[in-house]
């Protein structure tokens, strides 16, 4: 592994990649201290430009922009009580009261040190554990491939907050909008309604775009933010002795369950910063403080964000699995670069592979040494008026979209999934699943149809084989396990009755 990491870091620390990830970690800061600008859209946004890009420097970028975001959402979560970030919702609840309590330099302070500790360490679990599962990884076959694919959609569909079954209705709008086009194997046009620029099927831009990029755009314009900034002075930043005893074990509890909760599909940050601060109310000794400026309180969720987010490129790189709507962007910029994630991307993409892991390392050391003396910076940037902001944004979304092709078609979808998305905002459906349901909609009808005919057409393939049975049973344990409260309700509800 050290040798492999020695490698990456040849291919990270070259001047073009040293400029793209300090491109992308500045810019996700951005984004997260900006409300309403997510790493989703902004991602999606920047998916044309990275064609001019090798395939290792863009994901460098894009996900540097992702684990970055996740460091920018909680300035203006301490500062402001005012999130950039869903994953830095919960640290509004005690990093800004110490803000208000006069220690807001403390509390950056810990949420940089605690993304740094934690982006460290998960960096070695990806580095540890993604070459081990890619051995495992090569022992599946067709059938295991779409059980997995199958408990990817379940339990993004059980974590997504809000309502289960309106996920579960996003996910198959997913893979039905993923089926349109032309059959690879029979040449026949599919769902296409005789439109013939929809013969090779929905654009992955077009779409992540509408429906992250412009549709936020309608929201943010429909919801104007409130913007007040922190009228005291911000102070050290650093920890003193006692502070730093009270922080090192919920930054490492922080880690250790953002990692785990990353690699499930639909886990994501904010799931896991919302766990962690959860469990530190629970077994803290300084319970009393929680809600009132407790400094457990920002550093176990900003650890357990920025470890998630790294640990969520372990089902991408390995299983080519996207964990979350930032890992189904990524599957549509390797596929865009003509690569194909998966068990054997070790092997046939060295570079890209270790290139990235050594360089979320080098990204998280540029967000600690940059980010802290640029506080000043960021708050200034929250007064840029948000209608001098979106023109440029709208503006920059279609060249990028009409630069893919060169086709007005392209503008017009991306116009559609907008107000659509827009739509679901409204109707409170996440349109998270349904861009994983997207991009995992085709995979699944492959390796669907590549089981049958290995099996001659026998269903059973999918029970008979451990790997594929286990991965059912679990879906169906995630099932089981959503239905289990509703069923109960009912129970005591009738029993009340």
């Amino acid at each position: 592994m050290i040798e492999n990491l020695w490698f990456g870091l040849t291919v990270a620390a070259t001047p073009e990649n040293l400029l793209f990830c300090l491109i992308g970690v500045l810019l996700g800061t951005a984004i997260g201290v900006l409300p309403g600008v997510g790493p989703v859209a902004t991602i999606s946004l920047l998916l044309p430009i990275t064609f001019g890009m090798s395939a290792t420097t863009a994901i460098i970028m894009l996900s540097g922009i992702y684990y970055g975001a996740q460091y920018g959402g909680s300035t203006t979560s301490i500062l402001m009580n005012l999130p950039g970030e869903v994953s830095s919702v919960i640290t509004t609840i005690d990093g800004y009261q110490m803000a208000r309590n006069g220690q807001a330099g403390p509390a950056l302070a810990v949420a940089a040190i605690g993304s740094f500790i934690a982006g460290t360490l998960a960096t070695i679990l990806v580095a540890a554990f993604s070459p081990v599962l890619t051995e495992v990884a090569l022992k599946f076959g067709p059938a295991d491939y779409f059980s997995l694919m199958f408990l990817g959609l379940v339990v993004s569909a059980v974590l997504t907050e809000g309502s289960v079954l309106k996920s579960i209705g996003m996910v198959v709008l997913g893979v039905a909008l993923g089926l349109v086009g032309t059959d690879v194997q029979t040449g026949q046009q599919r769902f296409t309604f005789n439109i013939p620029e929809l013969s090779d099927g929905i654009g992955f831009v077009p779409l992540a775009m509408g429906m992250f990029g412009i549709a936020e755009i309608i929201r943010n314009l429909e919801m104007p933010e409130s913007r007040s900034t922190l009228t005291g002075k911000i102070g050290r930043l650093y920890l003193n002795k006692e502070e730093w005893k009270r922080v090192i074990a919920p930054i490492m509890r922080g880690t250790a369950l953002g990692s785990v909760i990353g690699i499930l599909p639909g886990g994501g940050a904010s799931l896991s910063a919302i766990g962690a601060y959860t469990l530190e109310r629970r077994i803290s000794k300084n319970k009393h403080l929680f809600g009132k400026g407790a400094i457990e309180g920002v550093a176990a969720p900003e650890s357990a964000n920025n470890a998630a987010s790294q640990t969520s490129f372990i089902p991408l790189l390995t299983l080519g699995i996207p964990a979350n709507a930032v890992m189904a962007l990524m599957v549509g910029a390797l596929i865009i670069q003509g690569i194909q994630p998966g068990p054997r991307m070790i092997e046939a993409q060295p570079d890209l592979f270790w290139g990235l892991i050594v360089s979320m390392w080098i990204g998280n050391l540029m967000l600690l040494v940059i980010n802290l003396p640029l506080v000043g910076m960021w708050v200034r940037l929250l007064k840029v008026p948000y209608d001098a902001m979106y023109p440029a944004i709208l503006i920059f979304c279609c060249i990028g979209v009409y630069s893919l092709n060169n086709n007005v078609f392209d503008v017009l979808t991306t116009i559609v999934f907008g107000f659509l998305g827009y739509l679901f905002i409204r109707l409170g459906c996440q349109p998270a699943p349904l861009l994983i349901g997207f991009v995992l909609g085709p995979m699944m009808e492959e390796h669907l149809r590549r089981a049958m005919l290995l099996s001659r057409g026998d269903w059973a393939v999918f029970v008979e084989r451990p790997i594929s049975a286990s991965l059912l049973a679990l879906a169906a344990a995630a099932v089981l396990a959503m239905a289990l409260p509703t069923l109960r309700k009912k129970k005591d509800a009738a029993l009340a009755e």
